[in-house]
């Protein structure tokens, strides 16, 4: 059982936004950088964000995405969701049609482990995630590589037009 990497990827985008929210819109370019997550990705996951009401986006320069309500008010659950991702332990992908076409012997387990996932993933917020130390020192890591690699640009940028 595992989680796709549409959910996983909307999960880490929206923890970056929250973690970086204090200082106004988060460009996607911005949240791409630090999580490698590519751009065009990112738009897509966001328009699905969006749709659900989990974030706002702001135009403009100095335009971006904020939360659409506080960390605390958003799960886990609630992003994987709302990205049309569900969290499946079933083979048959909870169609019940596992055995030539009948329901096997352990779908119903199956479907208990999914939904006590989904339900796992339904306590956890992003205040949560935000608050521990493990993602804050990944975080302060990540913006710390993130303008490195900014500067680096800049100096070959600034090399070229040389």
């Amino acid at each position: 059982m595992r989680l796709t990497t549409k959910g996983r990827y909307a999960v880490t985008a929206m923890l970056d936004l929250a973690l970086h929210s204090d200082k106004g819109p988060v460009s996607l370019s911005d949240i791409s950088n630090r999580q490698g997550i590519s751009l065009s990705y990112l738009e897509q996951l966001f328009s699905k964000l969006r749709k659900k009401a989990l974030v706002n986006s702001v135009r403009g320069p100095g335009g971006g995405y904020r939360l659409s309500r506080s960390h605390h008010d958003i799960f886990v659950a609630q992003i994987v969701d709302a990205v049309n991702e569900s969290v499946d332990a079933t083979g048959c992908k909870g169609r019940s049609d596992c055995q030539s076409g009948n329901t096997c012997l352990t779908h119903h387990l199956w479907c208990d482990l999914s939904d006590q996932i989904h339900d796992f993933l339904n306590q956890i917020s992003l205040e949560q995630l935000v608050r521990r130390n493990d993602v804050r020192q990944v975080a302060e890591r990540q913006d710390l590589e993130s303008r490195q690699r900014s500067l680096q640009n800049d100096k070959i940028s600034a090399a070229i037009v040389d």
